[in-house]
């Protein structure tokens, strides 16, 4: 499964290595030492979680179905458009983020808000593809490995 998830990832056009840059640099100034290697490692893990898997298997389906008019109105327009107020997104992608606890809730607000690197690409591409889930589900997935980043190593002070 954590193969599919990775390779559904990909498809949509999201590797681990952009993931691991985001990891790396919201984690980099309280541990200087992290490296990129670890940083993957920690998105491995992290997508080692059924969870995790059930939640990318969704939301891209989802995402997919709406690209193909495949939904019933109104979720169809919802999705296209990506609603603000919809949420439903958020709700799966925090699926993710409460297995590693407040500290992935905490990042995945930050990066949802700021959208930087592939998730902006992702929130940039929605007209071209709906990616209603998938920004989310990459967000979570990055704040969940900052996460288990921060309960596996002691910070520096």
């Amino acid at each position: 499964m954590k193969d599919i998830a990775i390779n559904l990832l990909e498809e949509r056009g999201v590797t681990l290595e952009d993931m691991a840059v985001l990891v790396l640099d919201l984690q980099k100034k309280y541990y200087d030492d992290l490296t990129i290697e670890e940083c993957i490692e920690n998105l491995h893990h992290v997508l080692e979680k059924r969870e995790v898997q059930n939640a990318i298997l969704t939301g891209i389906a989802l995402d997919k179905l709406a690209e193909k008019d495949m939904l019933e109105e109104p979720l169809l327009s919802i999705l296209k458009k990506d609603e603000p107020l919809y949420g439903i997104d958020e709700i799966l992608a925090l699926s993710i983020t409460n297995v590693y606890g407040s500290i992935g809730l905490t990042n995945f607000g930050y990066l949802d808000k700021v959208k930087p690197g592939i998730i902006g690409k992702l929130n940039e591409d929605k007209e071209k593809k709906c990616n209603t889930f998938i920004d989310d589900l990459v967000a979570a997935i990055i704040a969940a490995a900052c996460a288990r980043i921060a309960h596996s190593k002691k910070e520096v002070l």
